[in-house]
């Protein structure tokens, strides 16, 4: 894209252009960013009046699924099925929502009204109902300002400073802090501020907080990790049985959304541990079900396992069904390397000298392709920058 030479001629373009010039660096996921959102297909089906009519029975077939307990064989029913099958041509059977999104409330109910069977967790591990779509941002971190801190201070407390000295992920943290602390505490309520902030807080800082290396030594370094995600209010203080938690994710859109694409994307394909994706999707994954039923977190001050805080106690004759859900989490492979690969390059980040400016810091994520912006993103920031300051001349 070339810019103008002279405002004069341009002005009343320029005027009408600059908001979104002004917006292009900007990649929070909108519907229209995602290839195939749910929300477009179903307004697609909308102008079919036999996908219309198809898509409404299926609406009424969610209650016709039955899962009232753990120990129960939950079907659907045979109608509901073919209904499913007879829109497997259309745009709705392949749509996809974000994390991210606005509407993804709306979004999911669509998804999983067209995959009813997927509902009751016979999902394949290629399913995931998210598409991640979203541009990654070089890594903007004020790292000369942690000089303040004591040279021999844990990376968990200099990760947390971090956090501070950015307005948004110390709003962020602040409000799940407030509204997972105190004897009145709702769970609820900590959980959806939880959900708010590894959502809404850039990648590198919530992975910085939750995924910060500790010496086996520093329990204090541990607990401040272990605490990120507020154990003492956004989890049970009795652990449940894992299928009961299972069973209540299940009938939770959202959480039944980020549980399957924690197996899409965590998944072992082998016993040698080839993993189905690389490690940041199985982590971008991981980090969805914080603050759902089945939040995992470290399960003890001193290491970097980490857990369901559920029970297979008492599972009866499911016991093998129970351990092998407990077993996706505590021996995970492919989660156990992808956390351990990230301490490794949090470690290695503190390693370096930060008494220079955050911009070395940039010019080493921008020597990753995946971490690289796009291309066309500096041209229009810079066209923006020369259109402002021609029309400051005018």
């Amino acid at each position: 894209m070339a810019c103008p030479p002279s405002p004069r001629p341009m002005l009343p373009a320029i005027l009408l252009l600059l908001p979104l010039l002004l917006r292009a660096g900007d990649h929070l996921p909108t519907e229209g960013r995602l290839m195939n959102s749910c929300i477009q297909a179903r307004r697609k089906c909308q102008a079919n009046p036999t996908c219309n009519a198809t898509y409404h029975y299926l609406n009424s077939c969610a209650s016709s699924i039955s899962t009232s307990s753990p120990a129960e064989e939950a079907s659907v029913p045979e109608d509901c099925m073919e209904a499913a099958q007879q829109l497997r041509n259309s745009s709705l059977m392949s749509c996809t929502c974000h994390r991210r999104m606005k509407n993804q409330a709306t979004c999911l109910d669509i998804y999983w009204t067209v995959h009813p069977a997927r509902s009751l967790g016979d999902y394949e591990l290629d399913v995931s109902p998210y598409e991640d779509t979203v541009t990654r941002k070089p890594w903007k971190m004020n790292f000369s300002k942690l000089n303040m801190l004591k040279p021999d201070s844990d990376l968990c407390l200099k990760f947390a400073m971090l956090c501070t000295l950015n307005d948004k992920c110390d709003r962020l943290r602040k409000a799940y802090g407030e509204a997972c602390s105190g004897s009145r505490c709702q769970r609820h309520t900590c959980q959806r501020q939880l959900r708010s902030f590894f959502e809404k807080a850039s990648e590198p800082h919530a992975q910085g907080l939750l995924l910060c290396p500790c010496a086996p030594t520093d329990q204090g370094c541990g607990q401040r990790r272990r605490n990120t995600i507020a154990p003492s209010c956004s989890l049970p203080s009795e652990a449940p049985n894992c299928l009961e938690l299972w069973h209540i994710c299940l009938s939770d859109p959202l959480c039944r959304s980020r549980l399957v694409d924690f197996q899409t994307h965590c998944h072992p394909m082998d016993i040698l541990g080839t993993c189905a994706t690389e490690q940041s999707k199985c982590l971008r994954a991981y980090m969805g079900l914080i603050g759902t039923a089945m939040t995992p977190n470290f399960v003890s001050n001193v290491n970097a396992s980490v857990a369901l805080s559920c029970t297979c106690r008492g599972s009866g004759n499911l016991q093998e069904e129970c351990e092998r859900l407990e077993e996706s989490f505590s021996r995970n492979p492919c989660l156990m390397e992808a956390i351990a690969a990230k301490m490794r390059f949090h470690s290695q980040l503190f390693s370096q000298d930060w008494t220079a400016s955050t911009f070395s810091m940039m010019e080493r994520q921008n020597k990753n392709p995946a971490l690289r912006p796009q291309p066309w993103v500096p041209s229009l920031f810079s066209c923006t920058l020369t259109l402002i300051l021609l029309l400051s001349l005018w």
